[in-house]
């Protein structure tokens, strides 16, 4: 697949030089492609379950996961912008063939699992809303998923209009299902606190931190802004130097692009951070109920509230199943290219990727233990992407002025080493 079209910092034909807001224009897109990342069905699965089993609880696991996402998307995006090179690529060129290829095969498992998450939650919201047998609905979803992916071919701006217009869809969703739910104020206030009531609820924060943190997002966001400003003659800025003029406007023009893209990423993530606490904030209303599965929790919506709230959780669900099965295509190509140089029909990739989720749903394996599972998967990969990400934007040759400062280099290592450690303590748990 293609990648996105370059859009260069240069002077539209007839229009003089391109004004700072049309310029600034450019930069605002790619993180909400990226955030449908941050609301897929493997969201829904690990939030649902942990409003249903421990209420407010885990709330902060949601927050803390969310903040921990701005900073490294917006990594993510500076490192495109600062160096012409996405992060697969980036490996490709600095490490060596037997790291090069474990980066890789793991990076392909990680978008196996999403595959899985987005695939079986479109299946079953398909399941919910029409009785569609969940087979059948998987198929259904790869279909309509294809559909999508035919926007990305047309151009930058219209995938990204189809996959923040599939966001907002959610957003609206669950934002009414949280009004719906009547939240109680102190006890979601409680639930800001970190804690881990119970042996299962460090499985879900795991899993919420991989749902939230998503590898193959790391991976997409630089690509997506990689070309969004690039060396050529129309960077240049006046002067009686012209070498010297377009190495400052070139330098200009990627320091707004990251400013662009931090505000672009805060943005995005915050409407995620909204969407994954109503989730959870709403399966709050079925805590105690033993609803704590994705079917279980829409009839029991369409019990306490009415039908319209168990369709529209329906609708949320196959939307995010659509849009983020997309990004994961997407992603999954970006990732062969960068680390292989070699890239195959979209086709051929699916077939092999959704090999796991056709288990899933023509074995009769439970589906939101399956989904839940997955985001564990992601949670293990999360390090394998951040870690490279760390030391490629620490590194004063490859950023220039754009290297990460102190205290971003000091807030990416604590996020880094707290999902490490998150991950060990589940090993622990699980071991002990």
């Amino acid at each position: 697949m293609a990648r996105p079209g370059p859009v260069a910092v240069r002077t539209p034909p007839g229009t003089g030089r391109r004004t700072p807001g049309r310029q600034s224009a450019h930069f605002v897109g790619p993180a909400f492609v990226a955030a449908v990342a941050y609301v897929d069905p493997g969201n829904f699965a690990t939030n649902v379950t942990a409003g249903s089993r421990y209420g407010f609880a885990l709330l902060w696991v949601v927050l803390v996961a969310n903040a921990v996402a701005m900073l490294v998307q917006y990594l993510s995006a500076k490192l495109g912008i600062a160096t012409g090179m996405n992060l697969s690529e980036m490996c490709r060129e600095r490490y060596g063939r037997r790291l090069r290829i474990g980066l890789w095969v793991q990076a392909e498992l990680v978008i196996m699992m999403t595959d899985l998450a987005e695939v079986v939650g479109g299946a079953l919201a398909l399941n919910m809303l029409f009785g569609v047998p969940l087979p059948v609905g998987g198929a259904l979803t790869v279909a309509g998923m294809l559909l999508v992916l035919l926007f990305q071919q047309r151009g930058r701006r219209q995938f990204e209009a189809v996959i923040t217009a599939l966001l907002a869809v959610v957003l609206v969703a669950f934002v009414y299902q949280t009004f719906r739910a009547h939240i109680d104020g102190g006890a979601a206030v409680r639930g800001l606190a970190p804690s881990l009531p119970g042996r299962d609820s460090a499985l879900l924060a795991v899993g919420i931190v991989g749902a939230t943190v998503m590898p193959h997002a790391i991976y997409l966001h630089s690509a997506l802004t990689q070309e969004l400003v690039r060396p050529g003659r129309d960077s240049s800025a006046p002067g009686s130097d012209g070498r010297r003029s377009a190495g400052t406007g070139l330098a200009a023009a990627r320091r707004a692009g990251v400013r662009m893209s931090a505000l672009d990423v805060v943005a995005a993530l915050s409407i995620a951070a909204v969407v994954n606490a109503s989730i959870l904030m709403a399966a709050t209303s079925l805590h105690g109920s033993g609803a704590d599965s994705l079917t279980d929790a829409y009839g029991a919506f369409g019990t306490i509230f009415g039908g319209f709230a168990a369709t529209v959780f329906g609708i949320a669900l196959l939307a995010s199943g659509l849009a983020a099965s997309c990004v994961g295509v997407y992603s999954g190509q970006i990732v062969m290219q960068g680390f292989l140089r070699r890239s195959v029909p979209i086709w051929q990739r699916r077939l092999v990727s959704l090999l796991p989720a056709a288990a899933v749903l023509c074995l009769g394996v439970d589906p939101t233990l399956a989904l839940v599972l997955s985001q564990v998967v992601l949670s293990f990969g999360v390090p394998f992407a951040l870690v490279p990400l760390l030391r490629f934007t620490g590194d004063p040759a490859l950023m220039g002025e754009l290297v990460n400062r102190r205290v971003t280099r000091v807030a990416a290592v604590v996020a880094a080493a707290l999902i490490i450690a998150m991950n060990a303590y589940l090993i622990v748990m699980v071991v002990a």
